[in-house]
């Protein structure tokens, strides 16, 4: 016995020892991936492209350059000029002057002429054309008359409320507009230009520094002043970037400049140092993120100046390689991509033009990269193929529910997988690489949202049998709630889902493989469509469960390669994210703008609990279990992943933050703050990896692509054509449901096609609102029919149309964050709904198992007892 059981003992340490051998091998052969990935090259990713353009042939000083709708004009105080198509030589352009033109800015389509100071106003006024400026007779502040240009301070003294005036240009000519002069005298005038908003600074007579913004679409529009930068520096330049405003100005004792930024919120905080001294009036804002400047050295100020980006996100500066801008140089302006800029020539006759253009590099994949890619496609139409030859085809409940036949766990795993798309694997890195932890939060709070979803909503539900839980709203109101809710969730789940789920990948695809947006929605949306109208909704979980193990994989493995690269390692990522914040989570501040815990729970109360029996794209995964029993564990399986898959991605953005402040040459100025992470990929992960990650970000996309492709098949047959169609059958109704999918996700292509075509700052974003605007309406019909007794479906109509018509104009006054859209909605259709239901007969049918009341049946009369 004890030979036995030293035998016994010793074969279980044996496996032991084995088991941690194996465990060590493990981790040492990812640690050895990670050292032997290739190093970190500290060298710009985006070089500049130096060039030239022809000299103009004048003496005269130079005010300023623009690019003005492709048209790039020069001029001088009484001179103008346009560059020819071939950017050969310059022609002469009739020009009225402005004897006391200071400067002209632009953004590359618009310019506006500056004067030289406050007191010049007066003289640019007076050269405009009297056809330009109103009557003195009926002066308007959208026009002033001349003499409403002067006003007299208190010491006599003439102080001239300067004119700013719109450049137009044609083939053979150059005019300006004048916009409504300045509320106050400034001196040491800057201006930038930021969508439609046109900003200016400057100092007044008392040394006070002002900042003013005026829009630009309405003519009519006055100027707002802003709160003003701390102390009396005058501004060297002016940049509007990523929603803030910087300011440089110069030290009082002649070292490198300070830059100041202005917050969304009006504050005003000393951001950084340059490292050395800007170029009066110069600075160019590229991409979402960047702003590159020529700064020069202040010990060398006849140097060449060196072309820096400052990163407004990390507050870090690179010196981009390639091209310098000569010393003596003067007018700068915007140029695609770049910055053009001017100098007098040597023998002071000419004047001399160059230009610096930023040069993405191409980011091609590796032949094994590629290799990885094609596997995980081909697995996934193998799944599809797989579940499309087992299965019959002929019974409406396998393609739409999987025969009610899926595992809890499997069930779990794939609401996780529908619930992070690629707005998980690339916008959320990407809101959290540019702010923080906060929208956590919601995900913190949301647990506790499922939890009731899983004892109350979801066994509630189960128990009816529903393939399309819209069936539940004819049951307790009328056939047309039911298609109306349908219909609406169809266009939501395509607008505001499908295009953005589509898009998100395809622009980290065309930034790591060279592949153009279009190719790329073409290639993902087409692989979806194939595997999902084949396999139905069996296919849809099991790829689900393979794609979340890929994604995740490979999101683990970024954030590994990120933090092993730092100089400073784990320590340095941590030390960073706590000093700057980057990690915040909780905002307990009760500002309705802001995204803060009341509003997430706030939301949580609106979005999951009340609206969770609305998502088919969920509920359909709930609803293919085997029992209410399994139905219910299915959501505390997906509760229990959603935190810790949250912190992945979140980890993910601050990880690229403190990566991107270590190593700011190696970020591209020109991509947009979405395209952060997927940059990463291309430019940082060793060959093999990549392919590996830009198959979790196919399965982050196509895991929810998938879902929404199948259930809004489902609603299109279950809600519209069993409705309408006579006599089909079984096998016509799963045939009409594939060729549903079909047509579903060419739909989907095309709204991610359209969507390509905007300029949008945050996608994370603007997926809320979308479905916020319209998410609301049959998200509260639901909260009616299930918690309350007394609404009918007259009422529930007019909530719904109500709640949307609300809705849509608290958006277009811009009162709240976009967060709380999706909840006003929610919350304008209970309180309408249930009000107009008073004014209709109470229910008389059965509310059996229909509501979560104990009395589960209405009889006449008491329809309005709650």
């Amino acid at each position: 016995m004890m030979g036995r059981n030293s035998m016994s003992q010793f074969s279980f340490a044996l496996a032991r020892a084995c088991r941690g051998v194996r465990a060590r091998a493990v981790a040492l052969g990812l640690f050895a991936g990670l050292a032997l990935a290739a190093p970190l090259q500290a060298e710009p990713l985006t070089p500049l492209l130096a060039g030239s353009l022809p000299a103009l042939d004048t003496s005269a000083p130079l005010v300023g350059m623009a690019k003005l709708d492709g048209r790039t004009v020069a001029l001088t105080r009484d001179q103008a000029w346009r560059l020819d198509a071939e950017r050969k030589q310059w022609m002469p352009l009739q020009w009225s002057g402005a004897a006391q033109a200071g400067a002209v800015i632009g953004d590359g389509t618009r310019a506006y002429l500056l004067p030289a100071d406050a007191q010049a106003s007066a003289a640019l006024s007076e050269a405009l054309p009297s056809e330009a400026l109103p009557s003195e007779s009926a002066p308007s502040e959208a026009a002033p008359s001349k003499a409403a240009v002067r006003n007299t301070e208190p010491s006599s003294a003439v102080a001239i409320a300067p004119v700013i005036a719109r450049l137009n240009a044609s083939d053979t000519r150059l005019d300006l507009k004048p916009l409504p002069p300045l509320p106050i005298a400034l001196s040491s005038l800057r201006a930038t230009l930021s969508g439609d908003s046109l900003y200016v600074a400057g100092l007044a007579g008392d040394g006070s520094a002002h900042l003013l913004q005026r829009p630009l679409a309405d003519e009519a529009a006055a100027w707002t002043s802003l709160p003003g930068w701390p102390g009396a520096a005058a501004p060297r330049s002016l940049v509007a970037q990523t929603r803030a405003v910087f300011v440089i100005v110069a030290d009082p004792q002649g070292g490198a400049d300070r830059m100041l930024r202005r917050s969304p919120e009006n504050q005003w905080s000393e951001v950084s140092r340059v490292p050395g001294q800007v170029l009066p009036g110069a600075g160019r804002a590229t991409g979402q993120a960047h702003v590159l400047y020529p700064i020069v050295d202040p010990a060398n100020a006849q140097a060449a100046a060196k072309l820096m980006i400052y990163q407004t996100i990390t507050g870090s500066w690179a010196t981009l390689p390639g091209a310098q801008v000569a010393a003596g140089a003067g007018a700068t302006a915007s140029w695609p991509d770049g910055l053009l800029w001017a100098r007098v020539s040597t023998d002071g006759h000419r004047v001399e033009f160059a230009t610096a253009q930023v040069q993405a590099r191409k980011l091609g994949l590796h032949w094994l990269d590629w290799v990885v890619i094609v596997v995980y496609l081909g697995g996934m139409i193998g799944i599809g193929l797989f579940f499309y030859l087992r299965e019959k085809r002929g019974s409406t409940s396998s393609f739409f529910v999987g025969g009610r036949s899926i595992p809890f766990w499997a069930a779990g795993v794939s609401l996780y997988a529908a619930n992070t798309s690629s707005i998980s694997f690339i916008a959320i890195p990407a809101k959290a690489f540019e702010t923080n932890w906060q929208y956590l939060a919601n995900n913190v709070i949301g647990v506790l949202g499922l939890m009731f979803v899983a004892v109350w909503i979801v066994p509630l539900l189960r128990r009816l049998d529903l393939m399309s839980v819209f069936s539940y709203l004819e049951t307790r109101f009328h056939p047309a709630i039911r298609m109306l809710a349908s219909a609406l969730c169809i266009v939501v789940q395509i607008g505001s889902r499908m295009s953005v789920i589509l898009f998100l990948p395809a622009l980290g695809i065309a930034t790591i493989t060279g592949i153009s947006v279009f190719w790329s929605v073409i290639l993902m949306g087409g692989f979806t469509i194939v595997y999902t109208a084949m396999g139905g909704m069996k296919a849809v979980i099991w790829t689900d469960f393979v794609q979340v193990i890929v994604k995740m994989g490979g999101a683990l493995f970024a954030i590994g390669f990120m933090i092993w690269h730092l100089p400073g390692g784990f320590d340095q990522y941590w030390s960073t994210a706590m000093s700057l914040d980057k990690m915040h989570t909780f905002d307990f501040s009760f500002d309705m703008t802001k995204a803060t815990v009341w509003g997430f729970l706030f939301l949580v109360v609106f979005e999951v609990v009340l609206t969770f029996p609305k998502d088919q794209v969920l509920m359909q995964r709930t609803l293919s279990t085997k029992s209410d029993k399994e139905a219910g564990r299915s959501i505390w399986a997906f509760a229990a992943i959603t935190i810790p898959g949250g912190i992945i991605f979140y980890t993910i953005g601050t990880s690229l933050f403190v990566y991107y402040k270590n190593n700011p040459e190696r970020m591209n100025p020109l991509l947009p703050i979405d395209a952060t992470f997927p940059m990463f990929i291309a430019a940082e992960l060793p060959v093999g990896v990549t392919g590996l990650i830009i198959a979790g970000i196919f399965a982050a996309a196509m895991a929810t692509l998938s879902g929404i492709m199948n259930s809004v098949a489902t609603l299109i047959s279950v809600d519209f054509y069993d409705k309408l169609a006579k006599n089909r059958t079984p096998k016509q109704s799963v045939f009409f449901a594939e060729i549903m999918t079909v047509v579903v996700g060419l739909i989907g292509i095309g709204t991610a096609l359209l969507l390509s075509k905007f300029d949008i700052h945050s996608l994370f974003d603007l997926s809320i609102e979308l479905a916020g605007l319209l998410g609301g309406g049959f998200a509260g019909a639901y909260t009616l029919g299930m918690f309350t007794r007394r609404a009918n479906w007259q009422g529930v109509a007019i909530g719904i149309a109500a709640s949307i018509a609300l809705t849509l104009a608290i958006w277009t006054l811009q009162m709240v964050h976009p967060y709380y859209y999706l909840a006003i909605s929610i919350l304008l259709c209970i309180v309408i709904g249930y009000v107009a239901s008073l004014f209709f007969p109470a229910p008389r049918q059965s509310l059996n198992g229909l509501t979560i009341y104990r009395d589960l049946a209405v009889e006449p009369g008491i329809g309005n007892r709650e």
